[in-house]
């Protein structure tokens, strides 16, 4: 087996430039499987997720071990020219850019795709912003919630009697980040074949609009939209969410017609599957509220737990609404070392999810958690041809680095 430490892309460069979650975010995932990240920072801030966070545990962001983890930081100030003639020197010799500036940010430093890919015919560059490079929009400031709004996702996530709510993460930045690296992972492909590189235009507002299932075609077919319909999916019953004993909380999927067959016998009320109201798919939905109703009425009389064994047992679909310290403790968690530890410089060894997915011979791995800023300026650019301790000195002197 290869060494689980080097990663499937152990044999990439790639500089990342830009902040907050979806450019930071694919940078992330191409570290866990063992690129070599040099994050761009600017020497004043660093990435603005150093600073992000609910608490700021020893005035720390609990945010940034996870985001900036397997990377390494390097200080330049790209508005002044020496810093943009270091970025083009790392980018000479790397595989893959990744930038989520505004559009038209890098072609204003002279470091369109065209110049840069002059230098370096293989480069590969991810390109993340609101709503492209292109379009009538591609100027618009795009953060993740306008994406999610445009792409769909805010208008059918929530209660119906309510406004629109969030997913309580910044899915849409995530979802935008995977598709860049989806795109990286193809252009790598195609590289091989041509020995060039090419352009990813990763769109906020596309990346949703990608995982919206049926929404568009549904609406062009029939006439209907969409709307937000709480915890159930309109039509599909029993699949809910459903009280127990206390304030206890249980997820029940039981809408196929075998599952449901069961569910009823746990419930010892068999009749119901014959029953003309529940006793197929399409019976079930039309009666979804009647149906949520006598499930929930049989959930409250279990304690979460003695329900939980009983439907696993019976083979039906179940589980607990899992929080952070659920998963600390649950033993599928444990088992595939879901979670882990590594050790930060501050507060010690600190837990975080681990690289998914799982690859059987190449896996991910957490090699250390988020660097301070500017940890690896020397290192990384003491490395490039011309670059010596008295130049270092002299554009720290300037604040080019830091």
């Amino acid at each position: 087996m290869t060494d689980a430490a080097q990663g499937p892309l152990s044999d990439l460069k790639v500089v990342e430039m830009g902040t907050l979650i979806a450019g930071p975010f694919c940078g992330q995932i191409l570290g866990d499987f063992g690129a070599d990240v040099v994050k761009v920072e600017d020497p004043k801030t660093g990435d603005p997720m150093r600073q992000w966070g609910r608490s700021l545990p020893q005035g720390l962001s609990p945010w940034w071990p996870v985001i900036g983890r397997n990377k390494k930081s390097v200080c330049l100030d790209l508005r002044t020219p020496e810093g943009r003639e270091l970025a083009g020197e790392l980018i000479a010799g790397a595989d893959i850019l990744i930038e989520n500036f505004r559009p038209g940010a890098m072609e204003k430093w002279g470091m369109d795709y065209a110049a840069l890919s002059a230098r370096n015919p293989r480069l590969i560059m991810a390109r993340i912003s609101g709503f492209g490079q292109t379009g009538p929009y591609a100027q618009r400031a795009g953060y993740g919630l306008i994406g999610e709004a445009m792409g769909g996702l805010r208008h059918v996530t929530g209660e119906p009697d309510r406004p629109p709510a969030r997913a309580g993460i910044s899915i849409g930045d995530s979802l935008t980040a995977m598709h860049a690296f989806m795109g990286i992972t193809m252009a790598l492909h195609a590289r091989t074949r041509t020995g060039r590189g090419q352009v990813i235009d990763a769109a906020l507002y596309e990346s949703v609009l990608a995982v919206m299932e049926n929404l568009v075609t549904e609406y062009d077919l029939t006439g209907y939209v969409r709307e937000r319909s709480g915890s159930i999916l309109p039509g599909i019953a029993p699949s809910n969410v459903y009280p127990c004993q206390g304030e206890e909380m249980i997820l029940i999927g039981g809408n196929g017609d075998n599952v449901f067959g069961r569910l009823c016998e746990v419930m010892g009320q068999p009749d119901l599957a014959r029953d003309p109201r529940f006793v197929d798919h399409a019976a079930r939905g039309t009666h979804q509220t009647e149906l949520d109703g006598i499930v929930a009425a049989w959930t409250r009389t279990f304690t979460l737990a003695d329900l939980l064994t009983l439907l696993e047992e019976k083979g039906i679909p179940s589980g607990r609404v899992f929080r952070a310290p659920d998963m600390l403790e649950d033993p599928q968690y444990k088992a595939r070392e879901a979670i882990i530890e590594t050790e930060h410089p501050v507060f010690g060894m600190i837990k975080m999810q681990n690289a998914f997915p799982r690859l059987s011979e190449t896996p991910g791995k957490v090699r250390w958690p988020g660097p301070t800023l500017g940890q690896h300026t020397d290192a990384v650019l003491g490395a490039l041809p011309g670059v010596d301790a008295k130049r270092l000195a002299a554009l720290r002197a300037k604040g080019v680095i830091a």
